[in-house]
């Protein structure tokens, strides 16, 4: 987590008589989740037990996310914007953050990492919970070394969609590749953003 006293002293309360204006963002999908205010007391809340806490206008009083439905918000990382007076959290939500049952406030339909972090919790679900007709779960429950077989598999049959110049078939099997990836990561209790921090950390310029 940030710096706690050291972001504290540097927002501007003033400006934002006493209030500040919150996102809370999904860390892994960078899906906007909501929207809500802090006061000192509710960020110094948000800070120490490490679950999102806002100032309800409407309640006057602290609301920590999740205090009545269970669905809380794990803080990940909290920043500011260039002017001090409003507030990034990156965070990690526990179930769905709107109160219309759904992962985000906000009504995004392309958001494509939001759907890789969705797929992402599907395949960990299927691996842990054993479902008779997934296919998921029965790739699990056949192990690793099939899993392996299979990204193998459909890595062959996307260079040889690329080799016939076969772009539909190329999508198809590129889409097959990647989610076998995925099994695999999740069977090896790893997931894609490692991979994408992985990405992030090479010497880009010398690609």
């Amino acid at each position: 987590m940030l710096n706690k006293q050291k972001k504290i002293l540097k927002l501007d309360w003033y400006k934002t008589n006493g209030m500040i204006p919150t996102i809370i963002q999904d860390y892994l999908s960078n899906e906007v989740l909501m929207h809500g205010y802090m006061n000192e007391e509710s960020l110094l809340k948000t800070q120490q037990e490490g679950f999102v806490t806002f100032y309800s206008r409407s309640k006057k009083r602290l609301w920590t996310k999740g205090e009545t439905s269970g669905n809380f918000l794990r803080v990940i990382e909290i920043t500011t914007d260039c002017d001090n007076d409003s507030l990034l959290v990156l965070a990690e939500s526990t179930g769905t953050t709107c109160h219309l049952n759904k992962k985000s406030c906000f009504f995004l339909q392309n958001n494509y990492l939001s759907f890789l972090a969705e797929l992402e919790r599907i395949i960990e679900d299927r691996k842990n919970n054993y479902l008779q007709n997934s296919y998921t779960s029965n790739l699990y429950k056949s192990g690793t070394q099939r899993i392996a077989q299979k990204v193998g598999e459909e890595a062959v049959e996307t260079i040889l969609a690329a080799m016939k110049k076969d772009t539909n078939e190329l999508i198809n099997e590129s889409s097959d590749l990647i989610y076998h990836l995925i099994v695999l990561l999740h069977d090896q209790n790893l997931n894609f953003n490692l991979i994408i921090e992985n990405l992030k950390q090479r010497k880009i310029t010398r690609l």
